[in-house]
C-alpha cells in the first residue's frame, strides 16, 4: 500500500497526531508541524470536525463525560469545543507541511469533513476508533478511493469485520487497520501489542499501532510484531496543557521515538537463512580438525593428536569419528589442518 510517498511495505509510516495540541492557537500549530517535521515523522494528521458535526450541544446525563477519563466533568461539547481544529486553518497548515515533505491528512467525522478534505486532496483518510461503527462514514471515506486506516480501540471482532467490509464494498482495498486502546493514557499492561499479529492474520490487512501511552516503547515493540504504521500524538510542550497533553510526546521524546523505530526496521532486516558475505567471512572463527600434536606418517590419528578447535581451515569437526583409527600419509605437524590428502 502506498500513501503519498511511502510504500508501507518498505518503510514504517511514522504519524504525528496534532490533535487538540494547538491549544486553539494558528502559531502553535505551525510551530507544531515544524517540530515534527524535525522530528523524523513522515506525516502530520489533524482531526476535521466541529463541536456541531460531532455532537450537539446538550448537558443532560448522555452528553456528560463520567466514564473515568482525564476529561471527566464537562460535556462532549465542551470537550470538542476545546480540542476542534478550526476549518480555516487547515488548507494553511497543509501548505506548512508539504512545503517540509511531510505528508498531510486528516481523520474526518462525518461526510461535510470528508467532502471538505477532498477539496484539500488530502492522500489517504484515518478513522477514529470511536467512529469504527459508523459504516456510512466508512463507505463515504472508502468511496474516494484513497487508502483508509482504522483504529479498532473499541470494535469487537464483528465490528471490525463490518469496517473492512464496508471498504471492500466501495472496491477499495486499500485498508490498514490499528491495533488501539481507547484509555487516554493508556496502562503499557493494556497495550495488549499481541493483537497486531492478530489483526495481520485475521483481516489480511496492512497493521500498525495507535498508542496513547506514556512513552515510546510500545511503538517501538510493536515493529517487531508487524506493525508497518504508528500513530502518536505530538506536543510542542505538555505545560501548554489541553485534553491530549498526558499522553502526546514532547518534540525530544518523539525525535527519540522515530530514531528507536528506524533503528528496529534495521534490527529486522529480511527472513533469510543465507549468509551474507561478512557471516561468510566470519565461519573463519568456527571450529574445524587440526593436529594438535606432531604425527608421523603412518601414525593412528586418536582423540589425542586431532582435536576440533578454531579456526575453520581444516575439515568440519562432523568427520572426527570417521579419521580417528585411520593413518597418517605423510608427516603431519603440530597446528596444520587436516585435509583428505593427509588421511589414508
Amino acid at each position: 500500500m502506498q500513501i503519498g510517498k511511502i510504500n508501507l511495505n518498505e518503510k514504517v509510516f511514522i504519524i504525528a497526531e496534532l490533535s487538540a495540541n494547538h491549544n486553539q492557537k494558528f502559531e502553535i500549530a505551525v510551530e507544531s508541524i515544524k517540530a515534527i517535521k524535525d522530528c523524523g515523522a513522515d506525516a502530520v494528521k489533524l482531526q476535521t470536525y466541529t463541536p456541531d458535526t460531532i455532537t450537539i450541544d446538550c448537558n443532560n446525563e448522555y452528553f456528560q463525560i463520567k466514564q473515568g477519563t482525564i476529561w471527566d466533568g464537562i460535556t462532549l461539547y465542551e470537550l470538542y469545543k476545546k480540542a476542534y481544529t478550526p476549518w480555516e486553518w487547515q488548507p494553511k497548515l497543509k501548505e506548512v507541511a508539504e512545503d517540509l515533505g511531510l505528508i498531510f491528512f486528516s481523520t474526518p467525522f462525518d461526510k461535510s469533513a470528508v467532502d471538505f478534505l477532498e477539496e484539500l486532496n488530502v492522500p489517504c483518510y484515518k478513522i477514529a476508533s470511536f467512529e469504527i461503527v459508523d459504516i456510512p462514514l466508512i463507505e463515504y471515506v472508502a468511496s474516494k478511493g484513497k487508502p483508509v486506516i482504522i483504529s479498532t480501540g473499541i470494535a469487537t471482532e464483528n465490528e471490525i469485520q463490518e469496517a473492512v467490509d464496508a471498504c471492500k464494498k466501495m472496491n477499495n482495498n486499500q485498508i490498514a487497520l490499528l491495533k488501539c486502546t481507547s484509555e487516554y493514557p493508556t496502562p503499557i499492561e493494556d497495550s495488549n501489542l499481541n493483537t497486531i499479529t492478530l489483526l495481520k492474520e485475521k483481516f489480511q490487512t496492512i497493521v500498525g499501532l495507535s498508542d496513547h501511552t506514556q512513552g515510546i516503547i510500545a511503538p517501538v515493540t510493536s515493529i517487531a510484531l508487524g506493525a508497518r504504521i504508528i500513530e502518536k500524538h505530538f506536543i510542542l510542550d505538555r505545560n501548554l496543557g489541553g485534553p491530549d497533553a498526558s499522553f502526546s510526546l514532547e518534540t525530544h521524546e518523539f525525535k527519540q521515538m522515530v530514531e528507536q523505530i528506524r533503528l528496529a526496521e534495521k534490527a529486522l532486516g529480511k527472513a533469510t537463512l543465507e549468509l551474507s558475505d561478512k557471516l561468510i567471512k566470519s565461519r573463519t572463527f568456527a571450529r574445524s580438525l587440526f593436529a594438535v600434536k606432531d604425527i608421523n606418517a603412518g601414525e593412528l590419528f586418536t582423540e589425542d593428536n586431532i582435536k576440533s578447535i578454531r579456526p575453520a581451515y581444516g575439515l568440519p569437526p562432523k568427520y572426527l569419528k570417521d579419521i580417528i583409527g585411520k593413518k597418517a600419509k605423510v608427516n603431519i605437524k603440530k597446528g596444520t589442518p587436516l585435509n583428505w590428502d593427509l588421511i589414508e
